[in-house]
């Protein structure tokens, strides 16, 4: 495994990380880490909303397509269904969205936004767009738009790996 030397000083963020067994030098700690504080910044702003992360996921899939059935929306967010009914389950609790039978398909639960559900976006949109500004993430516009095309590069990369 190809590992990369860090020029950081340890933090007490680094005290408090695992000792994996690839160490913490690697492409997937450092990817891991990255995710992680990511969500932890996010999860704390969504907090004060009254979201979940888990919730979260499942509102961005529905705001782009409300009417979608539960097992398309497990496979969008890319959770196992007995999550995605769960997670719906406190969504619905809240009213945040509403299952509905298919009238065409009577097997098939449809999930749909509520009111509450599609106003949420007004705010928690921009809330995740502030938090992923370059400034915000310690990059110059160029090198995040680096960053994406060299993440995406190593995601297609890995994909393809594990499906040969």
């Amino acid at each position: 495994m190809v590992g990369f030397i860090s020029n950081s000083a340890p933090s007490d963020a680094d005290e408090d990380r695992a000792d994996l067994p690839t160490g913490r030098d690697g492409v997937g700690a450092k990817l891991r880490d990255a995710h992680r504080a990511y969500n932890r910044l996010l999860q704390a702003r969504l907090a004060e909303e009254g979201v979940t992360l888990g919730m979260w996921y499942f509102l961005c899939a529905l705001w782009q397509e409300d009417g979608i059935s539960q097992r398309q929306l497990s496979r969008r967010v890319g959770t196992m269904e007995p999550t995605t009914v769960s997670a719906l389950a406190q969504m619905e609790r809240r009213g945040l969205v509403q299952r509905q039978r298919d009238p065409m398909d009577q097997r098939r639960r449809v999930v749909r936004l509520t009111r509450v559900g599609k106003s949420l976006q007004e705010r928690l949109q921009p809330l995740q767009e502030r938090l992923e500004a370059p400034a915000r993430l310690g990059l110059s516009e160029a090198e995040a738009a680096q960053l994406l095309l060299l993440l995406d590069r190593v995601t297609d990369s890995l994909e393809r790996t594990a499906s040969s």
